[in-house]
């Protein structure tokens, strides 16, 4: 059955706007509510059509009354962020995801009108080490847990949530532990990343990356919202690439470090803000991560539409991503590295 009222937060970033915008079109919905610290883009506001900007901090016990006066029966928390630049630095990021997450469970446990509550986590919950299995599913746990930073965020964001799921059992919750975004119109850490003309790689290691469409996970975003399905779910694209398949469809120069210089590499990326590395993205970027999607397939119900080198693929169009080294000047240095290897044999 569609919810009533929705309330989405963060909406002032990209997938929190335009799911507003998806369910403000949504004519079975009277009404959405889109909350944020700072209002949308203006082009964004346009899209988001009927749908009504609340500026409104969720750290802030004052979110009860959004909820409580609007009759809000579904939440969709989407303002949780992985990037400490967007969110005002490291601690306000922590701030914003952990206690913002807090004060809007709180306020949605003592609502009685709330029947529905949406999260967007991160496949990052489950780490990324040496050790890792070939494929995580939803019950698995990480091999090493992260010391801190957005995969720690999402861990213990996922723990309120369990505790409020126990508290309001009458509650339908989805969690939704998505993988990394990719796309034309979508800004996160690694669409910047691939970007570079020069991408830093670590030396000896070939990650396995595993993504997602923007439209992909606008759509998963929207049926949670729309219907009730409750549990947790892994969000991926099918297949894999390797990251150094990845850098050559980009048509990037890889950068091989030893892995003792990635933190001073990371370090002068990010004082540059050219990208911002956190430590559990540059273990992503050693060892990967790939995800089971079967749950979300059979129980779900959902198919991405793109596989993860489709994805990949057309972010490269969207962004109009052209090649650092033309072929000609492959060509050209193929035959002068020949040349060379004449004159010596």
């Amino acid at each position: 059955m569609a919810p009533s009222v929705v309330l989405v937060t963060g909406v002032s970033r990209f997938l929190g706007g335009h799911l507003a915008a998806r369910l403000a079109a949504n004519p079975d919905i009277d009404r959405v509510l889109g909350v944020d610290t700072i209002p949308p883009p203006r082009d964004l506001l346009r899209r988001m059509g009927r749908a009504e900007f609340v500026r409104a901090d969720i750290r802030n016990p004052l979110i009860s009354k959004v909820i409580s006066s609007a009759s809000v029966d579904t939440v969709v928390h989407a303002s949780v962020s992985a990037n400490p630049a967007s969110s005002g630095g490291r601690t306000a990021m922590k701030e914003m995801n952990v206690i913002g997450t807090m004060q809007l469970l709180a306020a949605c446990q003592k609502e009685p009108s709330v029947r529905r509550v949406v999260l967007k986590s991160t496949t990052a919950v489950y780490g990324a080490s040496s050790r890792d299995p070939a494929l995580f599913d939803e019950a698995m746990t990480p091999k090493e847990m992260s010391s801190g930073g957005y995969a720690k965020d999402a861990a213990e964001i996922e723990g309120y949530v369990r505790g409020f799921a126990r508290r309001r059992p009458d509650v339908s919750v989805t969690v939704l532990r998505f993988s990394n975004f990719i796309g034309p119109r979508i800004e996160t850490v690694l669409t910047r990343y691939f970007a570079l003309p020069v991408i830093p790689t670590v030396l000896g290691y070939d990650a396995r990356v595993q993504l997602l469409h923007e439209e992909d996970a606008l759509a998963v975003l929207e049926r949670a919202a729309s219907e009730e399905l409750p549990g947790v779910f892994n969000v991926a694209g099918d297949g894999v690439l390797l990251l150094s398949q990845a850098i050559r469809r980009a048509g990037r120069i890889p950068l091989p470090v030893l892995s003792m210089a990635v933190g001073p590499v990371s370090k002068v990326f990010r004082s540059a803000r050219i990208v911002d590395f956190s430590p559990e993205q540059m273990r992503f970027l050693n060892f990967g991560r790939v995800v089971d999607t079967r749950r979300l397939r059979e129980d779900f119900g959902f198919t991405p539409r793109w596989t993860t080198m489709q994805a990949f693929d057309d972010y490269v169009r969207g962004r109009a991503l052209r090649p650092v080294l033309g072929p000609e000047r492959v060509a050209a240095v193929e035959r002068g590295v020949l040349t060379v290897a004449r004159a010596l044999y």
